[in-house]
């Protein structure tokens, strides 16, 4: 069902697209109690769905690589759309049974009716967002990186102190941007953008000298070449919350399907499942850490 590494590669270089900003700051930690599900009723025909037999999963519009390759999620091409099979699977969801929607990354967060069961969008948990909508348990934990160009003012740092007279850009909203400011904090003021294509674009413009993203989209941009020349200065430490961003399945508020959702989330972790779609989907590796 998924591409090889290298047809994955090849994908991702074809797209000519960039990553849309995602992961808003302000994260949280949910607690074990928040989880608890009997794993005898969490079987495809004791789950309440929207649809009563089916699943339905959204994600954005378009989707990008690594998270979805080819913005075609039912072909399982891609982490996201994987992570989303594989865990349907645990549940007894036959891949047949998933129907794939779409909503805007904001829609999906806030109060109210939800369109679908669930919602995989790189949504980081955090204690602002349970306010309006239910989170599995983690299926991924991303750092923040730093992306530049050869030859410019910090192609070549190596610590936090030396981007510290740089001028940064981030997604508004976004934790790329909390870090930005608050874990490196330059001398000039962050430049905000509606998202990592703007941030991308004004780099590009050598408008900024470097720009501020989740990892695996820091990854996407250079090895793609949406950023020309360009490079990975490094991974910032933990973020200022002290926590790497995590990833959870949204699903909305107080939904019946949430604890088993995680219980499926927790199989494919403990299984070894998520870290081999991480290895075969979303190259997070040689970018140091700055110190």
């Amino acid at each position: 069902m998924r591409l090889t590494t290298a047809r994955a590669t090849a994908a991702l270089a074809g797209l000519g697209l960039v990553l849309a900003g995602c992961s808003p700051a302000d994260e949280g930690e949910t607690t074990d109690e928040d989880f608890v599900a009997d794993a005898s009723t969490c079987t495809k025909d004791q789950l309440t769905t929207l649809s009563g037999d089916g699943l339905t999963v959204a994600t954005g519009e378009p989707a990008f690589p690594p998270w979805v390759v080819d913005d075609a999620p039912e072909s399982g091409e891609g982490f996201e759309a994987a992570v989303a099979y594989a865990a349907a699977d645990r549940l007894g969801f036959a891949e047949g049974d998933v129907t794939w929607t779409r909503t805007t990354f904001d829609s999906a967060v806030a109060p109210g009716p939800k369109t679908f069961d669930w919602n995989l969008q790189q949504y980081t948990i955090s204690e602002q967002r349970l306010e309006a909508v239910d989170f599995s348990s983690p299926y991924y934990e991303a750092s923040q990186a730093v992306v530049s160009y050869e030859g410019s003012p910090i192609a070549g740092a190596t610590t936090i102190e030396e981007l510290g007279s740089a001028k940064l850009g981030a997604a508004v909203g976004s934790t790329s941007l909390d870090d930005a400011q608050n874990v490196i904090d330059p001398d000039a003021e962050v430049a905000v953008y509606n998202d990592v294509v703007g941030a991308a674009t004004a780099l590009n413009n050598q408008q900024i000298d470097g720009l501020v993203t989740d990892t695996p989209s820091a990854f996407f941009l250079v090895g793609s070449g949406q950023v020309n020349e360009g490079v990975i200065v490094g991974q910032l430490p933990k973020t200022a919350s002290g926590q790497t961003d995590s990833f959870g399945i949204l699903l909305a508020k107080d939904s019946p399907m949430t604890a088993c959702t995680t219980w499926a989330v927790d199989q494919l972790r403990e299984d070894g499942t998520l870290q081999q779609l991480e290895e075969e989907w979303i190259d997070a590796g040689g970018a140091p850490v700055l110190q």
